[in-house]
């Protein structure tokens, strides 16, 4: 293996320069192809011979603390890498695919971290999520698919909120992605007996004034977090749905009632990244939010109905507003709106 060390540099070192977020090793019986994330599009890097990529999963599964040895059970793991100016965490993730295993790795930088006016494309949505949060009890749902800014954005929202005022927050996360200094974070672990569960438990003990749940990820968890929104508690989530009103339908086939809903549930954002061309050299992602509150979310929660949503709110009026602005380009909206 003294051969993996170099590979894994030359890999980061190559995915940071790319701008990449995530890496995908993609093994087949005459090779392994890796790709990267780059502007939310999976681009080819290069291909490694079978004995090769063995090797390096090896190297990665040891180094963040897996099983080296368990190939037919999925697993997590987490490193960090040193670049030159900054610290990057790296959330590791495998899967049993027929005779191989499959490797995923987000890349997380902890430096250079967009803040809460940076990540949006329409201001006035970054002022209704300030407004949100002045509510003192209740859940704030923050929901989209994989890799749309969820989490991100979770996080610039909490640092915002507690630059200006001191407030008891307690962070369940399964992993931690950002550490922040000023929050109580807890590290869920299944296999410790550490798990949603436990820690919301735990944390509802510990006097918090906001409690932040990484993902709902099953019923259970959904109900406790509305539960602990009804004592007092701001509560802030990510769930997987494909808009705000899909939203409201995954939480109600988790099990929860309309009356929980219609007590607890402040407001949905459904978040999308946007590729937005900065100057000639410079590309980054901006969020744009279908937002679901008051009135209109009563009306969602009671009839399930996605007419409900007000046009100027949905994605397909913000994509062409956002390229009426200019912020993306004909090609990209195109794509967008051919979109499913």
């Amino acid at each position: 293996m003294n051969y993996t060390a170099p590979l894994s540099e030359k890999l980061f070192n190559e995915a940071f320069r790319q701008l990449a977020t995530d890496i995908h090793f993609s093994p087949y019986e005459s090779g392994t192809d890796i790709y990267f994330r780059i502007q939310g599009k999976r681009v080819f890097y290069t291909s490694l011979p079978p004995s090769t990529y063995r090797s390096l999963l090896s190297y990665y599964k040891f180094a963040s603390g897996m099983d080296i040895g368990e190939i037919r059970k999925p697993q997590n793991g987490t490193l960090t890498h040193q670049t030159k100016d900054k610290l990057i965490s790296l959330r590791l993730s495998t899967l049993p695919v027929k005779e191989h295993e499959s490797l995923a790795i987000r890349l997380l930088s902890e430096k250079n971290q967009l803040t809460l006016d940076q990540l949006f494309i329409f201001p006035y949505q970054l002022k209704k999520l300030k407004q949100w949060v002045a509510n003192r009890a209740g859940i704030i749902l923050f929901t989209g698919p994989t890799g749309s800014g969820k989490t991100t954005t979770l996080y610039a929202l909490l640092q915002a909120i507690l630059n200006e005022k001191s407030y008891q927050t307690i962070t369940l996360e399964d992993p931690i992605e950002r550490k922040m200094d000023n929050m109580l974070q807890v590290q869920v672990n299944e296999k410790a007996g550490v798990t949603y569960q436990a820690g919301l438990k735990a944390a509802l003990r510990h006097d918090p004034d906001i409690i932040m749940v990484g993902e709902i990820r099953d019923d259970f968890t959904a109900k406790f977090a509305f539960d602990a929104s009804l004592t007092g508690h701001l509560v802030f989530s990510t769930l997987h749905a494909k808009n705000t009103t899909g939203t409201i339908h995954r939480l109600l086939e988790m099990g929860l009632k309309q009356n929980d809903l219609e007590q607890s549930l402040l407001a949905v954002a459904s978040l999308e990244l946007l590729p937005l061309q900065i100057n000639e050299t410079t590309m980054r992602r901006g969020a744009i939010m279908e937002l679901l509150e008051g009135e209109q979310l009563e009306i969602s929660i009671r009839k399930r109905s996605r007419n409900m949503l007000a046009q100027l709110h949905s994605f397909e009026h913000l994509r062409k507003k956002a390229f009426a602005y200019g912020y993306i380009s004909e090609t990209v909206y195109k794509e967008l709106q051919a979109r499913p």
